[in-house]
């Protein structure tokens, strides 16, 4: 079992960084791919980034690219979310995920993962 516990949301103005932090438990933190995702006000919830579970590699949606870094520190049992450059648009609860399996097609879908955090808000105003 493992719990996760996101941090560092808040209000920002378009433009500004913030960086998200997710707490997980447990001993085998480094056995797990981990993963972003953000749901906005009247929307589905959506795929942001994900990163292998060792940090060598990471995914992308093409809609945060180069604004927004995923990485993790398995000595600390956290993975983190660098937001930069911040739009309106980027305003939702953000989630982080954790999945025990690594597949080759990827971990871009809500199903690809097995624990959930609560989610921390961000708001972005213009």
């Amino acid at each position: 079992q493992v719990q996760l516990v996101e941090s560092g949301g808040g209000l920002v103005q378009a433009g500004d960084s913030l960086r998200l932090s997710c707490a997980a438990s447990g001993r085998t933190f480094s056995s797990y791919v981990m993963g972003w995702f953000r749901q906005a006000p009247g929307k589905e919830r959506e795929f942001v980034a994900f990163i292998t579970r060792s940090g060598a590699r990471t995914y992308y949606a093409d809609s945060v690219k180069g604004r927004l870094t995923i990485s993790r520190d398995n000595a600390k049992n956290t993975v983190y979310l660098q937001m930069n450059s911040l739009k309106p648009e980027d305003t939702a609860v953000y989630y982080c995920a954790a999945a025990y399996r690594e597949y080759y097609s990827g971990h871009y879908e809500e199903s690809d993962y097995d624990y959930w955090g609560q989610g921390t808000q961000v708001t972005v105003s213009s």
